[in-house]
């Protein structure tokens, strides 16, 4: 009886072992899980620049009052006989 006990013992401090050290741990799992929240704030991210980029995208098609605010805010350019003034504050 005596050796029941003891292999019992062992086997408990095995699959004990299994649950704090192993390849399924449970603090692996606590890291796991961190590492999916963060990974999924990263897609949400991507997915609000991505539907920025459709926006804008969109608008570049529908007309060119997109395109002539780039190009000003941009690259700084004017149309003809329009004067540039810069307020530095």
């Amino acid at each position: 009886m005596k050796v029941i006990s003891i292999l019992l013992a062992a086997f408990l401090l095995l699959i004990q072992a299994q649950l704090w050290l192993g390849k399924g741990s449970l603090p692996r799992g606590v890291h796991l899980r961190g590492v999916l929240a963060q990974a999924q704030a990263d897609n949400e991210q991507a997915r609000l620049r991505n539907a920025q980029l459709e926006a804008e995208l969109r608008d570049l098609r529908e007309g060119l009052e997109m395109v002539e605010e780039k190009a000003r805010f941009e690259l700084g350019m004017i149309k003809p006989d329009e004067i540039f003034v810069q307020i530095r504050r």
